[in-house]
């Protein structure tokens, strides 16, 4: 877990050092700071941090459809791409898991349980602007799909950021019409302590659902909705801080 949080350290150095030499260059060469509104825009969530969770991996696979479809492998695909949207849009991000992987010794005992805890204590570790876990649904009834979006009321934040996150894949999937939602006793939800929201992206105990969550176009449909989710979160706040003045 050091070493996580050891990386996530340098890189945070990196980039604030390109971000000091590119404005110091700017001013150097007499550009304005109106000149530079388009591309701040560009990046809205410059100086933002996430965790994002892969729910899953190793050998704990999650949920699996009938035609072999394996939870951990999507949750990471899915969560790759989310990842991508934020960098493209300034933000860093540190993720629980980049391969199929726990986070648990191989010894140990209570390995799920062990690895839950390591998740969590990266994202209290790392203390970033919002924290993501991205799984995939499964029940023994074939009739239940769509993506929903869920939270634990610790902080009202948490509402706020699952509310945005469904409401984009609402709009962009056209495919739900289910609502964000209290998750219960989820431990990695109710143990943080920045705003967190887990996005079960869909059904694989339906299988139609199952062969769009393993199609890579419906998978960057996902990403690109939970990546606007998030923008749509913090227009939001940019918003409610604005009126409260």
């Amino acid at each position: 877990m050091k070493d996580a949080v050891g990386k996530w350290v340098k890189k945070k150095a990196f980039w604030w050092t390109i971000t000091v030499s590119l404005l110091f260059a700017l001013l150097l060469y007499g550009y304005s700071p109106f000149q530079w509104s388009r591309a701040v825009w560009s990046v809205p969530l410059a100086g933002k941090t996430f965790v994002l969770d892969a729910g899953h991996g190793g050998i704990d696979g999650g949920a699996v459809s009938a035609s072999g479809v394996i939870e951990k492998k999507i949750a990471l695909d899915i969560t790759l791409r989310v990842r991508d949207y934020l960098q493209e849009a300034g933000a860093l991000v540190l993720l629980t898991r980049e391969t199929d992987r726990d986070l648990a010794d191989e010894d140990a005992k209570r390995r799920k349980s062990q690895d839950l805890i390591r998740r969590a204590e990266l994202v209290k570790e790392t203390s970033p602007d919002a924290f993501i876990s991205i799984h995939l649904n499964s029940t023994p009834s074939t009739r239940w799909s769509g993506a929903q979006t869920f939270y634990y009321p610790t902080l009202e934040a948490n509402q706020q950021l699952a509310m945005a996150i469904q409401s984009e894949l609402i709009r962009h999937l056209d495919n739900t019409k289910r609502l964000a939602r209290h998750s219960g006793n989820v431990y990695i939800l109710k143990t943080s302590p920045v705003p967190s929201a887990l996005v079960e992206v869909g059904f694989l105990s339906n299988p139609g659902e199952a062969k769009k969550l393993a199609d890579p176009t419906y998978q960057q449909k996902l990403a690109a909705s939970i990546y606007n989710g998030i923008i749509l979160y913090y227009t939001r706040q940019e918003e409610s801080a604005k009126g409260s003045k």
